[in-house]
């Protein structure tokens, strides 16, 4: 098949990529393909082979490069990262106009490398597919899994050598914060203009011959950024590497990495094994997306205002919008999943109250409303170690509750997540036994999440509280 590949990223943003080809593989396999992703993009799922979707054999269309980036990366900067084992092959643009970036991650070493072998292996390439695909499902802006190949080589990771694998990924770009790092840092403002034009042309095209449009597009990227970790405060998910580098322009949750799905409410819940210290955990990250946004700002300070006191005063008050925004965002998407007509701040964060120390399942409480609206709220005083305070923020809802509230609440949250426990039995049969049912069967859920599958009973559940804790790994 002939991918009908554009490179507007290769011809406009020259200094922020070198040209680079992925690795050839012993053996490259499909182990996963997203059919119904790859018809959307206008492509023939049929003729999408594991040669290409591992970059081992590329069509000529293909121009694959490594972006460069900067980054800070748990508080300390880093003025060169970049895609140090990943390429863009390209972009394709969809049957409705969309552009999308497809770009394969494990591909090999690349410049950008930093004594990292480059490769990824089976288990986080299969987390960011489930991750990934059950984000979308849940309507929250994210990048998304094409395919999932092993490569037919061995890695040696933490757990002894795995299978070697790469993940093919669609995204509506790659831009990050780092990748306006990169140029401020070295002082490029010509170059950092030329990036700014390019993202406007492709996110918010709107602004391109608008005054202001660097302090503009700021707010736009808080904007989003602020929609969707909102989002993901409501499902309970933590990315786990809020880093500069993995904060896309876009506003869509990029790099799965450490990422997992809270079970049991607990605002310090992180799973990272590098994050030792609980910088991205779950309560933190409306935190680090502003000081994320921040960082932005200080890249842009050139392109917003030859005054920098004038500049810095401006990005200020940018910044403070979106806290307002972000605080918006956190009430509404509540508001929805407690089928309320309108937000109710005392409800909400009496509720957030409510469970704290309790050991309350995050996506159960939520699943339990409507048979508690009804009468019924054995199964939700179950979800609680002590319950004795449940009664009066009960009595308050009831009293919020309008009569479409039970199905508004239905519709509104989950059935099924990638719950972690068997997540993890999923990647462990994958890599160790080449047994993909498990993960298969997970990915059928997810794709659904609000439909309930008989026989699917162990999906709906949590791990049992005597399960060991879940420590979740990038795959580097």
């Amino acid at each position: 098949m002939t991918l009908p590949f554009e490179h507007s990223y290769a011809q406009q943003l020259q200094g922020l990529y070198v040209p680079w080809q992925g690795q050839e593989w012993p053996d490259p396999q499909l182990v996963a393909l997203n059919t119904r992703l790859a018809q959307a993009l206008g492509l023939d799922p049929d003729a999408l082979d594991a040669a290409l979707l591992s970059g081992h054999s590329l069509p000529d269309t293909a121009r694959p490069l490594a972006m460069a980036y900067a980054g800070h990366q748990f508080g300390g900067f880093s003025p060169q990262l970049g895609d140090g084992r990943a390429i863009l092959l390209g972009e394709i643009v969809a049957p409705d106009g969309a552009r999308h970036d497809i770009h394969l991650k494990g591909s090999g070493r690349t410049p950008f490398a930093r004594g990292g072998d480059g490769r990824a292996v089976l288990g986080p390439v299969l987390r960011e597919y489930l991750v990934s695909e059950a984000m979308a499902a849940l309507g929250v802006p994210t990048t998304r899994a094409l395919a999932a190949c092993t490569t037919g080589d061995k890695v040696l990771r933490q757990n002894g050598l795995e299978p070697g694998a790469v993940l093919a990924r669609v995204a509506s770009s790659h831009i990050r914060i780092g990748s306006f790092q990169f140029f401020a840092a070295r002082g490029e403002q010509r170059r950092l203009q030329m990036l700014l034009d390019y993202t406007i042309a492709r996110h918010d095209p709107d602004l391109t011959d608008t005054p202001d449009r660097a302090l503009q597009l700021l707010a736009r990227v808080g904007a989003r950024q602020a929609r969707t970790v909102a989002q993901w405060m409501g499902l309970g998910f933590v990315h786990g590497v809020m880093n500069t580098d993995n904060t896309a322009i876009s506003g869509e949750t990029i790099d799965y990495g450490p990422c997992a799905f809270m079970d049991r409410y607990d605002p310090a819940t992180c799973f990272s094994s590098v994050d030792q210290m609980g910088r991205y955990a779950y309560g933190n990250q409306p935190a680090v997306l502003f000081w994320n946004l921040a960082r932005l700002a200080e890249a842009l300070l050139p392109l917003i205002d030859a005054d920098e006191d004038r500049a810095i005063s401006r990005a200020t008050e940018v910044i403070e919008e979106g806290q307002r925004q972000y605080r918006t965002a956190w009430l509404d998407e509540f508001a929805r999943k407690l089928g309320l007509d309108k937000p109710d701040a005392a409800l909400i964060e009496g509720m957030h109250q409510l469970w704290v120390g309790q050991g309350v399942d995050f996506t159960l409480f939520f699943r339990a409303l409507p048979d508690a609206l009804h009468g019924n709220d054995a199964p939700l005083r179950a979800l609680f170690d002590d319950d004795s305070g449940l009664g009066d923020w009960l009595a308050q809802y009831r009293h919020a509750a309008g009569a479409q509230t039970p199905d508004r609440v239905a519709q509104a949250n989950p059935i099924y997540i990638p719950r972690n426990h068997l997540v993890e039995q999923a990647l462990h049969d994958a890599s160790f036994r080449n047994d993909f049912s498990t993960f298969h069967r997970i990915l059928e859920l997810v794709q659904e999440p609000f439909k309930p599958v008989s026989g699917a009973e162990e999906h709906a559940r949590p791990a049992p509280r005597e399960a060991p804790a879940i420590v979740t790994y990038c795959g580097t």
